[in-house]
């Protein structure tokens, strides 16, 4: 992985910032183009490098919603202190992310050494891919439901409990493959939210999640991820922020007015091809 090419660190950074916020999995996307690109999946240098560039999407986000999180926050400590200010519906929203937060960040420190270790598998990958999917499906039918009783809810409607549903099914993008915007986005549009502030509340979840995740991993691998060099590091980065901004201002355009059923059909595809490739010996699995 000290190899790690520029061309190479571009390629990462663009697959990063495409897949991490689309429904569809970056981990799996990273964990396939790695092999592809002849790395090691299980090196710790890639995994904290892979951890790393979302640092690089994060960063998109936060400048994409600057306003909106600090509107949000705003209100979370105006209500601490003043029960009028609680009345506000971005105090409930603020909630709702902290809570959600949690149940990810714990699991995902317990489970931290099989989800670097054995799950790093295509096998893995590939079922993830086409099992979740049937979860995206159910989550279509039953927003269908709601969406045609005119019973949807908005931004103003999210309430902690909502944070506390979809962080508890935020747990399952810890397998790659899942996707951790196809998790969240799925958990809040079967709960009967409209998919614009479903997606919106996925991307506010992804902040705290991946800055964790990213921060964490790169301390506990700081000796292989020095042995890259800055350059690519910094390379990486910034075309994960570049592209993940663009991809961002994308779905929400694209959530606007369609389903996620065009996901479900590309997520098939991909694990399909990434079965048969494993079948016929092409690459290995890990």
């Amino acid at each position: 992985m000290a190899d790690l090419s520029y061309l190479d660190a571009v390629i990462l950074g663009v697959v990063e910032g495409l897949t991490e916020y689309l429904p569809v999995s970056s981990t799996g996307h990273l964990t396939i183009t790695e092999k592809l690109l002849g790395l090691e999946v299980n090196d710790p240098a890639v995994t904290a490098y892979t951890a790393v560039i979302q640092l690089g999407a994060i960063a998109a986000t936060l400048l994409y919603f600057f306003r909106d999180i600090v509107r949000f926050a705003v209100a979370w400590f105006r209500g601490l202190g003043s029960a009028e200010a609680r009345k506000d519906p971005d105090y409930g929203l603020a909630w709702a992310v902290v809570i959600g937060s949690i149940p990810v960040g714990v699991v995902g420190f317990l489970a931290r050494d099989l989800i670097s270790g054995p799950l790093r598998s295509l096998w893995v990958v590939a079922i993830a891919l086409l099992l979740w999917s049937i979860v995206m499906v159910v989550a279509e039918r039953i927003y269908a439901r709601y969406d045609a009783r005119g019973v949807l809810r908005g931004e103003h409607s999210i309430r902690p409990v909502d944070g506390l549903v979809i962080g508890l099914v935020q747990c399952f993008s810890l397998i790659p493959g899942v996707s951790r915007s196809g998790a969240t986005i799925s958990a809040g549009i079967a709960r009967g939210i409209d998919r614009v502030t479903a997606t919106r509340l996925s991307f506010f979840l992804a902040i705290p999640a991946l800055t964790a995740a990213g921060l964490f991993q790169a301390v506990e691998e700081k000796d292989g991820l020095s042995a890259l060099g800055v350059g690519p590091v910094l390379v990486g980065l910034v075309v994960a922020f570049v592209v993940a901004y663009a991809t961002i201002a994308w779905l929400l355009r694209f959530v606007a007015s369609n389903t996620l059923l065009p996901f479900v059909w590309y997520r098939i595809v991909l694990g399909l091809v990434v079965v048969g490739v494993l079948a016929a010996g092409v690459i290995s699995a890990t």
